[in-house]
């Protein structure tokens, strides 16, 4: 390792190890930061990134090794701590408190006073705005933070960091809750952040940003690093198999035989509305979906894709028009009756939706189909145990077991638990939201090859996405979204103009029936 006070951060053979489990979460690493670059964390789910990065700003205390900043050997054993040495991190999952407006939540720790004793709320307001105005943020210091979109909570975060002071700034997967236009937006700010000498650390897996994005790459696997490269030196290809020790296969898609199937869910002209607003958040929404079809929905976050699956769901019911599931009316049926219609069901919120995390792993795989595992008035064991390392072993859900609680999963197991879980109790058409949100190369590649082999099992499917390119890899038709009316609908006939005509369908300035 060259001398450590030529860099920012240099961890210098990081090590830990969580009870419990027999390999390292983190195993011998060393890294480097330069100041000023963008330098991506990758890999895939469980390799241990997000630990690594967990140790340097304090929240995880590492078993040994040694961390430097600025060349000078630091122990962080605190958020505090990390915090007075210019570290600050942008989780996955957002610590902000809803309640308070944006300016609140940007001045958390560091409130301006009066007379060094009541909150300065003018103050708070101008140090906000400053930021927001800077970073050219779609976010009023004024707002509260509940009433702000998962993007705009991100740029809370961002600006609670700024506002500290961070010169060291970690964002763990920050595209993963924006849409491209967000993301573009987002990777500017960065640019423009370490052009004023701070650095950043992007965690991530997906390859197209990290070489949009990157400085250079370091790669984790199972908790070693597997090596660093510059980006201008390296590609996908390379950055892939690093990854996951081996090449992908690209996922293909075969084309859909030309034949209509039966109609399995109908909507028709469903509206939905919230009380003393004018804008309905679903306004006279009419598609069908069919056996062996895959119907994708796609725009931009807040413009009617978290209604749709709500509604789908049984969260929600029309003020107007009707739902239609082979025939029979289900428009007032809850999510209980909806799963017994023959409903399977993947939502975006996989913690608070899809899973009960105080719950064990053996209640959550069994939660939507606890009679099928019934002998007698008791529960079968031994058949609980054989479905569970069914599922572990096809959907490679790394170390965990029946009795743990369901918190201790990271992300991407807890995801990929949920998406084994409903695909095997699937009966007649399944509802996809973010599918491949979180997940890595691998995990992703797999979900959306058992999308296409439920396809040819003839479930309808509906897949809620605003990942362009996910959509366009799956569907069959599109189905684009503008405040809460359909925009647009396309055939997916790999038109390179689509995603041109798709993208102004989300944006409002094109209006197109297919």
């Amino acid at each position: 390792m060259k001398d450590n006070t030529c860099y920012t951060v240099s961890l210098k053979d990081i090590c830990k190890q969580y009870p419990g489990k027999e390999k390292k979460a983190n195993n011998k690493i060393s890294l480097n930061l330069k100041n000023g670059e963008i330098l991506c964390i990758a890999g895939e789910n469980g390799a241990g990134k997000t630990t690594l990065m967990k140790i340097l700003c304090g929240l995880e205390t590492l078993d040994s090794g040694e961390i430097f900043i600025n060349g000078k050997n630091e122990k962080i054993n605190s958020p505090l701590a990390a915090k007075k040495l210019g570290i600050g991190m942008v989780h996955q999952h957002f610590m902000l408190f809803p309640e308070f407006t944006v300016a609140q939540n940007i001045v958390m720790g560091t409130e301006p006073c009066k007379l060094k004793i009541f909150y300065d709320k003018k103050k708070a307001k101008e140090i906000s705005d400053k930021i927001i105005k800077k970073n050219d943020f779609q976010i009023s210091a004024k707002q509260k933070v509940k009433d702000l979109t998962l993007g705009q909570m991100q740029q809370v975060e961002i600006c609670r960091i700024l506002n500290a002071n961070a010169q060291i700034i970690i964002l763990d997967e920050p595209s993963s809750i924006l849409t491209e236009q967000e993301t573009d937006s987002l990777f500017k700010m960065l640019k423009d952040i370490v052009s004023e000498g701070k650095s950043v650390i992007l965690i991530t897996h997906k390859i197209n940003e990290i070489e949009k994005i990157a400085n250079r790459v370091a790669v984790l696997r199972k908790g070693e690093l597997i090596g660093v490269k510059e980006i201008s030196q390296t590609d996908k290809y390379e950055i892939t198999r690093m990854m996951m020790g081996e090449d992908i296969p690209l996922l293909e898609k075969t084309q859909k035989e030309e034949k209509q199937n039966d109609p399995v869910l109908v909507f028709k002209n469903v509206t939905i509305k919230r009380k003393g607003q004018k804008q309905p958040l679903l306004d006279k929404v009419s598609f069908t979906v069919h056996s062996g079809e895959i119907l994708g929905f796609t725009g931009v976050r807040g413009n009617g894709l978290g209604v749709i699956e709500a509604v789908l769901g049984g969260f929600l019911h029309p003020q107007e028009g009707k739902i239609f599931h082979r025939g029979k009316d289900i428009s007032m049926f809850n999510i209980r009756k909806l799963r017994k219609q023959g409903l399977a069901y993947v939502p975006a919120d996989r913690i608070r939706v899809a899973s009960a995390e105080d719950a064990t792993i053996e209640e959550n795989i069994i939660i939507t189909r606890r009679h099928d595992f019934k002998k007698g008035i008791l529960l079968d064991k031994k058949e609980i145990n054989r479905f569970f390392t069914e599922l572990v072993q096809k959907y490679n859900i790394e170390g965990v077991s029946l009795k743990e609680k369901c918190s201790v999963l990271s992300g991407g197991n807890l995801q990929k638990l949920i998406l084994a879980r409903e695909i095997n109790c699937i009966k007649d058409y399944i509802v996809f939201s973010e599918p491949s949100w979180g997940l890595d190369v691998a995990s992703s590649g797999f979900i959306k090859s058992e999308i296409l082999s439920l396809q040819k099992r003839n479930a309808a499917i509906i897949l809620l996405s605003t990942n362009l390119d996910e959509t366009l890899e799956l569907a069959d038709r599109i189905i684009v979204m503008y405040k809460g009316t359909i925009a647009g609908v396309f055939d997916n006939t790999k038109d390179n103009s689509i995603r041109e005509k798709i993208g102004g369908c989300m944006q409002g300035i094109l209006k197109e029936a297919g």
